[in-house]
C-alpha cells in the first residue's frame, strides 16, 4: 500500500533517492551492509515456509529487489544503542515482509504493471492471487513475530499493519477530493508510510532494551523521516525526472491521489484554475502533466513543499539528541541529511 515504493531497484532508498548524488548512498549504508545481506538471505529462506505449490509466487515476491530502507533503519537504530543482534535481523525480516505485502496490494489497487523494473505480482498472476498472496505474506510475518518470547513484537507489528491499511483506505476515500484539508493529507502519509519507518526504529529500540526516552526518540525519528520521505516522493512524481522516479511521472494524479503540491496549488488557485485542475484530474490524460506543471509553477508550490520536508527532517534530527553519540546515531543523521540533499534535485 505504499505508493512511495514504486521505484527502480537500482535507485537508492527504495528507488527515488539518487545513488550518484554528492554524498554517496553506498558510503552511508556500508557499515550495515552485512546486516542487510543477512536479512536478504533470511527473506529468501522464508520462501520455503509456504506451501510447495505457491513457492514460485513467494520467490518472485521476496526477490523483488529494492534497497531495504526499513531494515537499514532497524540496523542503524539498534547500532545507536549498542550491539545489533539476531533478534534485530528477525525484526527487519518481519517488517520487510509486511512492506512487501503492502506493495503487492498497492499494485492491485492502482492497477500498476511495473515495479522495480519488472512486471508486478498482479501483472503476472492476476489480482485475485495477488491479494491472497499479499495476505499470506502478512500472515507469515505475524507468525515470525509470534516466535519472540514476548508478545509485544507481534502486537506492535499487527498494530502497525492495521494503521498502514487504515491510511490507505483513507487515501482512497480522499481520491480526487480537492476539498480535503492539508491536515488529512499529512495524517494519511503518517499512517500509510511513516508507520513502518517508525516501527523499524521502535522494534530496534525495544530489542536493544532502550530506555523509555530513547525509545520515544527513535520512534519520533522514524515517523518524521518516513513522512519526509513520502512528501519527497510525492514531489518527485511532479518535479523530478523519470530517471529519478523509475516510472512515468504523474502516476499519483493518474490514480486520483492528490498529493501536497497539488492540494496546495488548488488552495492558491483562482476559481478558473481550480476548475481546470479538477477536470484534468477527473479525466486524466498523460499529456495533461505539462499543464499541471504550469499551474504548479504559477502558484509556486515547490518551495513550500520542500520546506515541509526540511521541517520533518529537522524534527527527526532534534529527536536524536536524546541518544548517545555513536556510529548508528551518525548513520541516522546521515539519512536525514541525504534526503535533505536530494530535495535540491527537484525543479519546476
Amino acid at each position: 500500500m505504499l505508493a512511495a515504493e514504486s521505484k527502480v531497484a537500482t535507485k537508492a532508498i527504495s528507488g527515488s533517492l539518487n545513488a550518484n548524488s554528492t554524498g554517496s548512498w553506498k558510503h552511508l549504508v556500508e557499515p550495515v551492509e552485512p546486516f542487510l545481506h543477512t536479512v536478504n538471505e533470511q527473506l529468501l529462506r522464508q520462501v520455503h515456509e509456504f506451501d510447495p505449490q505457491i513457492v514460485p509466487y513467494a520467490k518472485y515476491a521476496l526477490k523483488g529487489g529494492g534497497k531495504h530502507l526499513r531494515p537499514t533503519l532497524v540496523a542503524l537504530a539498534a547500532g545507536s544503542l549498542g550491539k545489533v543482534t539476531d533478534a534485530h535481523e528477525t525484526a527487519a525480516v518481519i517488517i520487510e515482509m509486511v512492506h512487501l505485502a503492502t506493495l503487492i496490494h498497492d499494485d492491485v489497487i492502482d492497477g500498476a504493471e511495473i515495479r522495480h523494473g519488472r512486471p508486478t505480482f498482479a501483472a503476472n498472476w492476476g489480482n485475485e492471487i495477488a491479494v491472497l498472496f499479499g495476505d499470506s505474506l502478512f500472515a507469515q510475518a505475524l507468525k515470525l513475530a509470534a516466535g519472540f518470547p514476548t508478545p509485544e513484537v507481534c502486537r506492535a507489528v499487527a498494530a502497525a499493519t492495521e494503521t498502514v491499511c487504515a491510511g490507505e483506505i483513507l487515501q482512497m476515500q480522499h481520491r480526487r477530493k480537492f476539498q480535503a484539508s492539508r491536515r488529512d493529507y499529512f495524517r494519511i502519509i503518517e499512517m500509510k508510510t511513516a508507520e513502518l519507518f517508525m516501527l523499524s526504529c521502535d522494534l530496534a529500540a525495544f530489542l536493544s532494551r532502550a530506555t523509555a526516552e530513547q525509545r520515544a526518540a527513535l520512534r519520533q525519528f522514524g515517523s518524521a523521516f518516513g513522512a519526509a520521505y513520502q512528501v519527497y516522493d510525492d514531489c518527485v512524481d511532479l518535479f523530478g525526472s523519470e530517471a529519478e522516479a523509475g516510472k512515468s511521472l504523474g502516476t499519483d494524479l493518474a490514480n486520483g491521489k492528490l498529493t501536497w503540491p497539488v492540494l496546495l496549488t488548488w488552495e492558491r488557485a483562482s476559481a478558473a484554475d481550480r476548475v481546470e485542475l479538477e477536470e484534468m484530474t477527473k479525466n486524466w490524460q498523460p499529456a495533461a502533466l505539462s499543464r499541471v506543471n504550469e499551474l504548479l509553477a504559477k502558484y509556486g508550490t515547490l518551495a513550500p513543499a520542500l520546506e515541509i520536508i526540511q521541517r520533518y527532517l529537522e524534527q527527526g534530527r532534534q529527536a536524536l539528541g536524546a541518544l548517545p553519540e555513536s556510529d548508528g546515531r551518525a548513520g541516522l543523521l546521515g539519512l536525514a541529511d541525504y534526503l535533505a540533499q536530494q530535495t535540491g534535485t527537484l525543479v519546476v
